[in-house]
């Protein structure tokens, strides 16, 4: 690969490249919680304070809204959730969660910012029990104990690396061969299962959160690149009149509107109880390699740090499994009425509900009708 011109913008890109991408020297405080180790990572410990505590906000607003819910369809003469107060106040908490989350990139890597929306599942179960007295499940208490652990082998394993992001750095690893190539394969991975899915019908859910994960990798590379560039404005030069910016500006609305609307399908078609974990899973892990091919940053890590961030990615995964498991399925509603236990009647098993039809439901049998003593068929 020839060597960029001295004195061209190729040069220059990689002349600040050199002075804005350095990695934590090799040593005793690298995967360790030791002084130097604090010291060489307050501005990564930041982004990943704003991480939790933006989840954590999350957490607390899915509960307001999911507690305005449950009082509204409870009065006599339900408002629509849109005239409560309550309900806003979630909404509004959710935004400023979302804004704590997308601050956070400009101060931390990808590859440990993303693996923390575990804390956003596990911080909802424990304020569920507290706010919305649900029950504490032996599984919730696992679950989190693994999420927590796993949170502490991704913060003091994720890649040690201090990334200044500019323009101009954007810019260059924007027409990096290996970030190329892998849009290409993105791409042409995102078409085929779109094909799938439209034309041929296909709506299993690795099929939909898939397409949500390819979607992703796109969103986290540029909210990575707006982030750091404005929070680089901030603290140094503008970056705002570079066209980079808007076009990271644009893919990220774009990517985060249609994974919405793909999240959206996922949920009416499946239970949320088995979204949640596969999403995080998929998300998390399309987030990190975006993060390796874009913005390279697991380049010159050992093994063996690399090996324990995998398994406190794994033991996060498992955590959020475990919490989500079954908890939809314990407030689900009796979905059959069993005339059974009526003293003195004759048991007719369970008459199941008709989503299709007009009356409520249908006799054992699947007929809407009933026979009378002549042996005509009579209606219902």
């Amino acid at each position: 690969m020839a060597s960029p011109e001295p004195g061209g913008p190729g040069a220059a890109a990689l002349d600040e490249l050199s002075r804005n991408f350095t990695y934590g020297a090799p040593g005793a405080g690298n995967g360790s919680l030791s002084g130097a180790w604090y010291r060489r990572n307050q501005i990564h410990l930041f982004g990943v304070l704003l991480a939790i505590l933006g989840n954590l906000v999350i957490s607390i607003s899915l509960n307001i809204q999911k507690y305005s819910h449950l009082r509204l369809a409870h009065q006599e003469h339900p408002r629509p959730c849109f005239k409560s107060v309550l309900w806003w106040g979630g909404v509004v908490l959710m935004a400023v969660g979302e804004i704590g989350n997308f601050a956070s990139y400009g101060f931390a890597p990808i590859t440990l910012i993303a693996p923390l929306g575990c804390m956003s599942v596990t911080g909802s179960a424990i304020i569920s029990v507290m706010f919305l007295k649900e029950n504490l499940r032996a599984s919730d208490l696992l679950g989190m104990t693994l999420a927590f652990a796993g949170t502490y082998l991704l913060v003091n394993f994720a890649p040690n690396i201090t990334q200044t992001i500019s323009a101009r750095t954007v810019q260059y690893y924007f027409v990096r061969w290996q970030f190329l190539i892998y849009v290409i394969l993105e791409i042409l991975i995102f078409c085929i299962l779109l094909y799938f899915h439209k034309r041929k019908g296909m709506k299993h859910i690795v099929i939909l959160l898939t397409l949500v994960a390819l979607l992703a990798s796109l969103t986290v590379i540029s909210v990575k690149a707006v982030s750091g560039m404005i929070t680089f404005s901030v603290t140094d030069k503008t970056q705002l009149t570079y066209p980079i910016f808007y076009i990271m500006f644009i893919i990220m609305i774009a990517s985060c509107v249609f994974q919405v609307k793909l999240l959206n399908q996922a949920t009416k078609l499946y239970n949320t109880a088995a979204v949640v974990p596969v999403n995080h899973v998929f998300f998390t892990t399309s987030a990190i390699i975006a993060g390796i091919i874009f913005y390279q940053e697991f380049l010159g890590a050992a093994f063996l740090t690399v090996f324990i961030y995998l398994f406190g990615c794994f033991l996060s995964f498992l955590g959020v499994f475990l919490v989500t498991r079954n908890r939809e399925k314990e407030h689900l509603p009796q979905s059959y009425i069993d005339f059974g236990n009526v003293p003195g009647k004759q048991m007719l098993d369970k008459i199941q509900p008709d989503s299709n039809g007009l009356s409520y439901g249908t006799l054992p049998d699947g007929s809407d009708s009933a026979k009378n003593p002549s042996g005509e068929k009579k209606e219902v």
